[in-house]
């Protein structure tokens, strides 16, 4: 990986003046991600129907400096698969010089992605094009108003998982969608966050550099979402690996490994959760010991991933 000053020195892809909110975690991974791409290299990007997209292309307006494809809010899998099949048969027909590089990247948030958009993944997976994709995960539907998705976690505020007398937030455990990838048996599979920019640009030159099908699973924290002021969505991002809530890994050809947390540096799943607005009503006396059950769920995935990582 390039140092940072050689980082810096990339042009960016996603240019300034997009609508996106301050704070936004999805922008901060996309430009750390397109860094993994290298200076010279040509993109094709194509963005589901989400924050993303409509933030970034107000017609007639644009914030890509590369080309990009706007796609339906299921199907972002299915577009940029079908352009990379497109590159590979223009290729084979001399129309495309056979040493030409493109590199072909799918973005969707987790409404995208872990929810409608999973059928148009698992086959794009499965048929082995060489493509990367990259779930933003914001852990709702943002762009249409703060919706549980099946990325919001257990006991999380939305607006369609309340807060009330008798249901406290979402009540169903979040999914796991990277080990859904996983299972895939594709070459590269990682999750990441945006509060460890080196891990995430290093795993995106992975999987920009791996022949076949690459993902990465991007934690994006999103401060109108989680309810916390627009500064803090490192901060956040940090806890949330600090308090085991989002693990480190990748998986390369099957062999899992991941960046554990010292001992020194663990902290209880209270302090990730007491940062956001969304979780405010776990505090209250009556809903106490809904924490010990998120807790016990972030040590039980934790300990999952290390188990992967030591077979």
């Amino acid at each position: 990986m390039a140092n940072i000053k050689q980082l810096s020195e990339i042009n960016e892809r996603l240019v300034g003046g997009h609508r996106l909110c301050g704070g936004c975690g999805a922008s901060v991974a996309v430009r750390q991600i397109l860094m993994g791409a290298g200076p010279d290299t040509e993109v094709v990007v194509a963005v589901a129907t989400g924050c993303l997209e409509v933030s970034t292309t107000a017609l007639p307006f644009t914030s890509w400096d590369c080309s990009f494809i706007h796609n339906a809010f299921e199907n972002a899998a299915a577009t940029i698969t079908g352009v990379e099949a497109a590159y590979k048969a223009l290729k084979a027909t001399g129309k495309i010089a056979k040493d030409k590089e493109i590199k072909f990247i799918a973005f969707g948030g987790d409404g995208g992605t872990y929810d409608i958009g999973l059928q148009a993944l698992s086959g794009a997976l499965e048929r082995g094009h060489d493509f990367v994709y990259v779930c933003y995960d914001n852990g709702a539907y943002m762009n249409t108003g703060i919706q549980r998705s099946s990325a919001t976690p257990s006991h999380s505020w939305a607006t369609t998982s309340e807060v009330g007398a008798v249901i406290p937030g979402k009540p169903e455990r979040r999914k796991d969608l990277t080990s859904i990838v996983a299972a895939h048996h594709i070459p590269f599979a990682a999750q990441a966050s945006v509060g460890n920019w080196k891990n995430l640009v290093e795993v995106s030159e992975k999987a920009f550099n791996t022949p076949g099908p690459a993902f990465l699973n991007v934690l994006a924290p999103c401060p109108r979402g989680w309810r916390y002021t627009s500064e803090k969505t490192v901060e956040i991002s940090k806890l949330a690996f600090r308090t085991k809530f989002w693990p480190i890994f990748e998986i390369e050809n099957g062999k899992w490994s991941m960046k554990e947390i010292r001992e020194k540096d663990l902290l209880p799943i209270e302090e990730f959760l007491k940062t956001q607005g969304r979780f405010a009503h776990l505090f209250k006396p009556e809903n106490e010991h809904l924490i010990a059950g998120i807790q016990a769920e972030v040590d039980e995935y934790y300990d999952y991933v290390k188990s992967m990582c030591a077979k």
